[in-house]
Parts: C-alpha cells; sequence; structure tokens
C-alpha cells in the first residue's frame, strides 16, 4: 500500500461505492500534473466517509485535497486505478486552514479585513434584519429569545430567507446581503444565524467573496451559525462572532440593556445635580436675605450723612450771603425759610424711605405672625394653583414646616 497526496476532482457515489478521480494541479497554475482514478468500496466507504466529515467538518466531495492510502491495482478492461483503504483527516484540515490563512492574508492585504469590525455597534440595535432559512430551528430559537426577552425590550426584526447549508450558500448570502445594502437606512445590525446541521457544511462559509462583502459592509454583522469548534472565516470578518443564534439574540439584548442601565444614571446624575444646585442657590438667597437689613440701615446712615453735610453747606452759605449783603434782610429771611423748608422736606423724604425700608424687611413681617408659603422654591399667592399631593414648604419666624396638600 501507498499514501497519496491528491485533490479530488470528481467524486461519484453509486450502490453504496464511492468513485473518484485524483488529481494534481501543476503548482504555479491550473494545469494537471498528473491524474488517476480511484475505488473506495462500499465496506470502506461506509465507514471513511461520515468519519472524514466529523473530523474535519468539511464534506467528501470535489475540490478538496486527501491523503489516502491505496492500493495498486490493473483491470484489463478498466484498466489501471488506485483502490483507497483509509484517509487521513488532518491533512484535509491543514489544508483547509491553509485556504482559510489565504483568505485572510488577501483580505489584509485589500486593507478591508477589520473594516466591519471598526464600524461602532448602534446605542440601540432594536432595527435588525436576519439572513437565515425561515425553516431553521436557530431562526426561530432567535425570534424566541429577543421577543421574550425579561428586559422587555422591543425589536423590529425582518428576515431576508437564504441557504444556509449545502451548495448555493455563498450566492444565497450575497444576495441577501445586496437586499439589505438597498435598504440600508432601515437597520442598525445585520444578523445571520444558522441553527443545527452537520458541521461539514460550514465551508461555504469560508469563501473569499463572501468574506469580502462582510467585512466591507457597512452595517455591523453579528454571525450566530452555530457552531463550537472553529470559526469560520465569515466569523473572523465580521463585527462580533457569537457560537450559536440564540447567543446572537442575547448579545443584542445586553446591547439593549447596557444603554438602559447607562440612561437610568445619567437620570440619577442628573436628579442629583439639579438638587445641589437648589441648595446651593436657596442657601445664596438666605445669605443675601440677611444682608438687606444691614445693607438697609447703610443706606440710612448715608443719607443722614449726605443731609447734614446738605444742611452745614447751606447755613454756610446763607451765613455767607447775609455777611455780604446785611442790607437785603428781606431776601436773606426768604432765603432762611427756602433752606428750613428744603431740609424739613429732605427730613420727611428720608423718613418714608426708612419706613418702607423697615415695612419691607420680611424678618418684621414674620415678626407678626405673618408666614411666607413656597411650592418648589416660588412664593405660592393663589390657592388655586395648588393641588392635592402638592409638596409646600412655610417659612415660619422661627423654623420652616412642610406640608402635603390634601
Amino acid at each position: 500500500t501507498y499514501w497519496v497526496q491528491a485533490e479530488l476532482s470528481e467524486v461519484r457515489v453509486n450502490n453504496g461505492h464511492c468513485y473518484v478521480e485524483f488529481v494534481q494541479k501543476d503548482r504555479h497554475g491550473n494545469g494537471l500534473v498528473a491524474k488517476a482514478r480511484g475505488n473506495i468500496w462500499r465496506n470502506v466507504f461506509a465507514i471513511m466517509k461520515p468519519t472524514f466529515e466529523r473530523a474535519t467538518g468539511q464534506l467528501f466531495t470535489a475540490g478538496i485535497k486527501v491523503l489516502v492510502e491505496v492500493n495498486v491495482s490493473f483491470h484489463e478492461l478498466y484498466g489501471y486505478s488506485l483502490n483507497v483503504i483509509d484517509i487521513d483527516p488532518s491533512y484535509t484540515l491543514g489544508d483547509l486552514a491553509r485556504k482559510r490563512q489565504e483568505i485572510l492574508r488577501q483580505l489584509q492585504e485589500d486593507g478591508v479585513l477589520d473594516l466591519n469590525k471598526e464600524l461602532p455597534m448602534p446605542v440601540l440595535p432594536k432595527r435588525v434584519a436576519v439572513i437565515s432559512s425561515a425553516t431553521a430551528a436557530g431562526y426561530g430559537d432567535f425570534s424566541n429569545q429577543l421577543v421574550n426577552n425579561q428586559c422587555g425590550f422591543y425589536f423590529y426584526t425582518e428576515l431576508f430567507q437564504a441557504i444556509m447549508q449545502g451548495e448555493g450558500v455563498e450566492q444565497s448570502i450575497l444576495k441577501a446581503l445586496d437586499c439589505i445594502y438597498a435598504r440600508e437606512q432601515e437597520f442598525d445590525v445585520v444578523i445571520i444565524i444558522r441553527g443545527g446541521g452537520a458541521t461539514s457544511d460550514l465551508t461555504g462559509f469560508d469563501t473569499y467573496p463572501l468574506a469580502a462583502a462582510v467585512a466591507q459592509f457597512p452595517l455591523p454583522i453579528v454571525t450566530g451559525i452555530g457552531h463550537e469548534r472553529d470559526d469560520t472565516v465569515l466569523d473572523l470578518v465580521s463585527h462580533t462572532r457569537m457560537k450559536t443564534p440564540t447567543a446572537a439574540a442575547e448579545y443584542l439584548i445586553s446591547v439593549m440593556q447596557d444603554a438602559c442601565d447607562g440612561l437610568t444614571d445619567l437620570t440619577q446624575r442628573l436628579n442629583q445635580g439639579v438638587t445641589t444646585l437648589l441648595a446651593s442657590h436657596k442657601e445664596r438667597l438666605f445669605r443675601l436675605q440677611a444682608r438687606i437689613p444691614t445693607k438697609a440701615m447703610q443706606l440710612l446712615h448715608e443719607g443722614q450723612l449726605y443731609l447734614q453735610h446738605t444742611r452745614h453747606h447751606i447755613i454756610e452759605e446763607a451765613l455767607l450771603l447775609l455777611s455780604r449783603r446785611q442790607q437785603n434782610l428781606p431776601q436773606l429771611s426768604h432765603l432762611l425759610q427756602v433752606a428750613q423748608a428744603l431740609i424739613e422736606k429732605r427730613k420727611f423724604q428720608l423718613r418714608l424711605l426708612q419706613q418702607k425700608v423697615s415695612d419691607a424687611n420680611p424678618e418684621k413681617l414674620l415678626t407678626r405672625g405673618y408666614s411666607i408659603t413656597l411650592k418648589d422654591g416660588k412664593v405660592i399667592k393663589d390657592a388655586s394653583l395648588l393641588k392635592s399631593g402638592d409638596e409646600i414648604v412655610t417659612r415660619l419666624k422661627q423654623g420652616e414646616a412642610t406640608s402635603i396638600i390634601k
């Protein structure tokens, strides 16, 4: 027996037997260097195929590279062929990993590998475009998780149907992305989900065209393809990778919850800030109120000094005029009368001003048994403005009382 490295160019199953064509291609091109016909008989194929697909997550199909153990046979009618008796899945796994790395390297060289990851996730990702199969169990799990979330958040979802396994995955998802792109302004986020199914169906998510489209998509893309073992290329270029459709729904709910928590925190900070500001202004108001009597006495004192100065000035002027014009006594008598009248007028105005200041002093009103009623820091003058449940503050001569309107 011999171990042979080759690429499967053709795979046909008939009556339980598998007939393949092995090829070797030129490393620097696509030309064939060698090819050989191969057979995998029913008893071997029945065991080898499921073992290979479980180990690699890859369908046993044309286009993959394999390492197989064969013996060589020659038939007079059908000619030379290789009979496969065993296969090494690790070789194919290595080749698949190499292909993924080549795709990632090409995306890196193109400068698009991390574009979708760099997009900001919306604060409220409520409008969700879902790419999935309508009959997939994962889509039902995703929808139920969003609708029945414990926080009571509402999500608008729209399904863009696509083939999620087997042939046609790449083109089907690309078509769905094109439909979403045409209505980009209507959505906040894109979810690509696939629930259940064999891991061998994941190869459709490891293609360069699909990876490039997801990496450059203008909306954040969250994947929940439903597998635990490996990340597909699609997972690696998307904004956020979740393991299952349910986990993808929980992720959206958590983003909404973070926004809700942030809003609650801002509300608390706003209330605290307003309370502190009101207390500061109230304290300042009380300080200004306490300064009113002192300021009033200062103004009265200044008025008295001004009056005395005016009186002395008038008397000096009168005496000067008297000394100069003693011959004109009637005129001097009249001047003195005018001066005296002016002095009396100033005294009367000063007394009025003093009385107004004294009467306007809130402390004087409070000492007489009056009180001041306030609501939200404002004086209440009309009882009809109050309603049941309002809180009011009554200021007395000594202290305050808080009341609830019934």
